[in-house]
């Protein structure tokens, strides 16, 4: 239910001409942020779709910490998401398909297994990832 949701928001992304990713954060059952890509409309390098949603979150929650919460994205995080996940203190990552290039989770960093970090994050991944790897796969065949 809530990695559709992330996948219905990468739609979105891919409707405005930003790479398909979607994120979404839940705490006690209740989706608290959401997100999309969109570094290119508007301007900015960090609004990847994990930051996005993170950033919802706090909003709402009215604090730069989202303990006990858990972030669902389309694709697995790059080192700026999951840089931002531990400053919030996000409780759980649930991730779609691997990204060989630049995700940190598993492909590349293996982050969430180093020991320098003050805050231990749980990892779930391969959620969906079939359809996440073929909204990925069909944006960047169309723009080929």
């Amino acid at each position: 239910m809530f990695m559709q949701r992330a996948l219905d928001l990468a739609a979105k992304a891919a409707e405005v001409g930003e790479v398909p990713v979607g994120a979404l954060v839940v705490k006690d059952g209740e989706v608290i942020g959401e997100g999309f890509n969109q570094p290119i409309s508007a301007s900015d390098p960090t609004a990847h779709a994990e930051v996005m949603a993170m950033r919802a979150a706090a909003s709402k929650q009215q604090n730069y910490r989202l303990p006990g919460a858990t972030l669902y994205v389309t694709i697995e995080p790059c080192t700026m998401c999951f840089g931002t996940l531990i400053h919030a203190r996000i409780g759980r990552v649930v991730y779609g398909a691997t990204e060989p290039r630049a995700g940190v989770i598993t492909s590349q960093l293996q982050l969430p297994d180093q020991n320098f970090f003050n805050h231990k994050v749980q990892v779930e991944g391969g959620v969906m990832a079939e359809e996440a790897g073929a909204l990925l796969k069909d944006f960047f065949r169309k723009r080929r």
